[in-house]
């Protein structure tokens, strides 16, 4: 199913700006439409002025008429090169008397045409330097003259201007108008992004509570400041949040108890198969005793770890209380008594770090310096120099000494595993400015770049050799994260494994 492209934040967008943009649009063709009746009103009335005005100066005279139109009133009319009056007087209408022979012809012919009342229309005229025709305006006066009142003429006065600069008006009346509003429209559509992007942020917070969560973090989500629809979508997942937790508490307590009702029986079968191994014959019924007394060997270790693990929960973490403690002597200590298990597989350890005890050492690291795997003699060098300045001081953290000794015992126990007879194993601790190191090192066979991120699930093992249960590096892990560190594989130079558990330092 393809991933669904709806965004809420676009969708209101979309409502609320797509309006404010249509209802501009409509503002700017009804604001142009105004301002063109506008512009037409004051051009219609300059001329219906000049319309009367021309109109006064043909007067009639008998059954004729008298023009009187000196050439300074022409030069009136006709000042604005830009902007001419065009103008026309003929008797009876159609018959030229005066002015531009041009101008279209007003649209009411002359029996119905109103007289003494200015008739507006929109022509065209013919320009006298291009064939071009010009928009004009016009304005078309209709009167009478003569003495005798039953056999009067009809007179048509028309004065006509360019339709250009009633456009340019309208334009500009136009630009008047609808920049503010479009300065206004714009501020609106900011102050509408801002609003959106501030109402949806609780969303966004949301979001991020539930993607930085561990998938083992189901502490309700905490949303107080939040709008009510979004307090009830986070109350629905908090309870489904705390139904998930009930059934995993549910899952740890069962995993808690059997293991720790199977820890008594199974100690006892082994035991008892060590006695029975011990007093048997050599025969077909020692192997299957030796087959019977590695399994329950298997499955105590296998308890043991269960065990452990139920101990990094954070429910039981919240029942132990974190102290200050040395980093350093607690390695010093555990790995002081992994030796006679190392000693009995074979196995060199040692101890390399602040405040180095030889009672801590195997038998073959007394006879000879302290080497760790991978490093050269120059570098052991420089790094028992480093290291001479840290004998004074531990190095301490704050946590629990009981977890972290786990930590410690189940990585140690690893190497021990699955180094093989004959490997050497070294546990190092070292600080630096804030955080504090502590390293176990072996020669051994190691773990595949691809594996390294897989080792630190459940019940994974890298190998099938050994009688692990895929639960020590897991162990580690847990425990590690729980006091704020990491945890990091690499490779040993020339060969082996690195696990380096960093901590940070106690203030």
């Amino acid at each position: 199913m393809a991933p669904s492209r709806f965004s809420l934040k676009r969708q209101l967008l979309l409502w609320l700006l797509l309006p404010q943009v249509v209802l501009w649009l409509a503002g700017a063709v009804f604001s142009y439409r105004l301002a063109g009746r506008y512009a037409n009103e004051a051009v219609d009335a300059t001329l219906l002025q000049a319309t009367r005005s021309l109109a006064r100066q043909v007067k009639p005279m008998g059954n004729g008429l008298l023009i009187d139109f000196p050439r300074a009133a022409q030069d009136v009319l006709e000042a604005d090169p830009s902007d001419k009056l065009l103008y026309t007087v003929s008797s009876p209408p159609g018959k030229f008397i005066l002015g531009n022979r041009n101008l279209p012809s007003p649209p009411a012919v002359p029996a119905s045409a109103p007289l003494g009342q200015a008739q507006f229309y929109d022509g065209e005229i013919d320009a006298q330097e291009s064939r071009t025709a010009s928009p004009v305006r016009v304005a078309a006066l209709y009167l009478q003259f003569g003495e005798n009142p039953k056999a009067q003429q009809t007179m048509l006065v028309q004065v006509a201007r360019s339709s250009a600069n009633r456009e340019l008006l309208a334009r500009r009346l136009l630009i008047d108008t609808m920049l503010p509003l479009s300065i206004l429209i714009v501020l609106m559509s900011m102050i509408v992004w801002a609003g959106v992007g501030a109402g949806l942020a609780p969303i966004a917070r949301l979001r991020r509570l539930v993607e930085g969560r561990k998938p083992n973090d189901l502490r309700p989500i905490e949303l107080d400041a939040a709008p009510q629809e979004l307090r009830s979508l986070a109350q629905a997942i908090n309870d489904l949040l705390e139904a998930v937790r009930h059934n995993v508490q549910g899952q740890r307590r069962f995993i808690s108890d059997a293991a720790h009702q199977l820890r008594t029986p199974l100690a006892g079968l082994k035991s008892q198969s060590e006695l029975a191994l011990a007093e048997a014959p050599p025969g077909p019924l020692t192997v299957r005793l030796a087959r019977v007394h590695e399994s329950a060997t298997r499955s105590a270790h296998l308890v043991n770890q269960l065990l452990a693990l139920a101990r990094t929960e954070p429910e039981s973490l919240t029942r132990q209380t974190p102290v200050r403690f040395d980093l350093g002597r607690l390695a010093r200590e555990v790995t002081a008594e992994l030796v006679p298990r190392a000693l009995q597989q074979n196995v060199d350890l040692g101890y390399d770090g602040p405040d180095s005890d030889p009672d801590c050492a195997s038998a073959s690291q007394l006879e000879e310096p302290l080497t760790v795997p991978g490093l050269s003699r120059e570098e052991q060098a420089q790094k028992e120099g480093r290291e001479q300045g840290q004998e004074d001081r531990p190095v301490e953290v704050t946590g629990i000494p009981l977890l972290l000794r786990e930590a410690l015992v189940n990585l140690v126990d690893n190497a021990l595993r699955y180094a093989g007879r004959g490997a050497r194993v070294t546990v190092q601790v070292h600080g630096d400015a804030d955080r504090a190191e502590l390293v176990v090192t072996d020669n051994g066979p190691g773990i595949p770049e691809d594996l390294r991120e897989q080792v630190f699930e459940r019940f994974f093992r890298a190998t099938h050799e050994g009688n692990g249960c895929g639960l020590g590096l897991a162990i580690v892990k847990e425990i590690v994260e729980r006091h704020g560190g990491r945890i990091v594989l690499s490779t040993a130079r020339p060969r082996g494994l690195r696990v380096s558990m960093s901590l940070p330092l106690a203030a």
